[in-house]
């Protein structure tokens, strides 16, 4: 990891530390699905009722549709072994497919995963999501990039803070009931920011959701937030992890 990735990193779990003494949100588990161990997650999303999922590592980079009960894949694709694919998003009838270095994102029909369009950017590529009118696209960074979705041209960029603070390494993202769900790298952590201002709302501490003997460290950490709106299911999931665990969200309490 180069140096000054390990101080934003080292800067951010520092910060992290004090929503726990504001009353960061637990959860409890609902249900739990299986969910392949070997899976890279980077991106993680419901359309039209169907889960669909973006596997990252270069050579192993896929895009799928998974049956939530089994957790196998009812639909794969093999990315192009070049591609470290990252963050996913609905759009109409199609899905959208950002890489991370290759600054080239994927335009796919849902239904047959045939490829239809490419698009270029000048950014690294993390999380994607959409609000209805716009793509919302993470970068590692405090911002977060309003996207036109047809000529994914940048037409807003806003800044998440935490009483003033930059809140970086936002990851995985997921729009919920007008706000913005984002994982929180190599961390416990979601964030739920406001589309209007950039603040942070809440944090929810998803700690110990994975039992220890499934734990595999490293790089395989929280990375998923889907929402079902049809259901109403929160679903969140991690890289390398066996399960996917259905969540209620708990609001914590001041002091907590």
């Amino acid at each position: 990891m180069p140096l000054i990735r390990r101080a934003l990193l080292a800067l951010c779990c520092l910060l992290l530390a004090a929503p726990v003494a504001f009353g960061a949100d637990s959860y409890r588990v609902i249900k739990t699905y299986p969910h392949d161990p070997n899976a890279f997650i980077q991106g993680f999303c419901f359309s039209h009722g169907h889960l669909y999922e973006s596997d990252g590592l270069y050579r192993k980079s896929t895009l799928r549709e998974d049956d939530l009960a089994t957790g196998q894949p009812l639909k794969l694709i093999h990315i192009p072994d070049r591609y470290f694919a990252e963050g996913l998003a609905p759009w109409g009838n199609e899905l959208i497919q950002l890489t991370w270095k290759a600054h080239i994102g994927f335009v796919y029909n849902r239904k047959t995963f045939q490829l239809i369009r490419t698009f270029h950017y000048d950014y690294e590529g993390w999380g994607l999501t959409q609000d209805g009118h716009s793509l919302i696209e993470s970068d590692g960074s405090n911002k977060l990039r309003y996207l036109n979705p047809n000529t994914f041209k940048v037409e807003r960029i806003l800044h998440v803070t935490w009483h003033g603070r930059p809140i970086t390494q936002l990851n995985e993202l997921e729009y919920i009931d007008g706000k913005i769900y984002s994982n929180i790298w190599m961390t416990n952590y979601i964030v739920i920011i406001s589309p209007k201002t950039g603040h942070v709302l809440r944090w929810i501490n998803l700690r110990g959701i994975l039992p220890m003997p499934e734990e595999k460290g490293g790089n395989a950490v929280l990375n998923g937030i889907a929402w079902n709106p049809a259901t109403h299911q929160l679903l969140v999931t991690g890289k390398l992890w066996p399960s996917i665990f259905q969540i209620q969200v708990i609001p914590g309490k001041p002091g907590k």
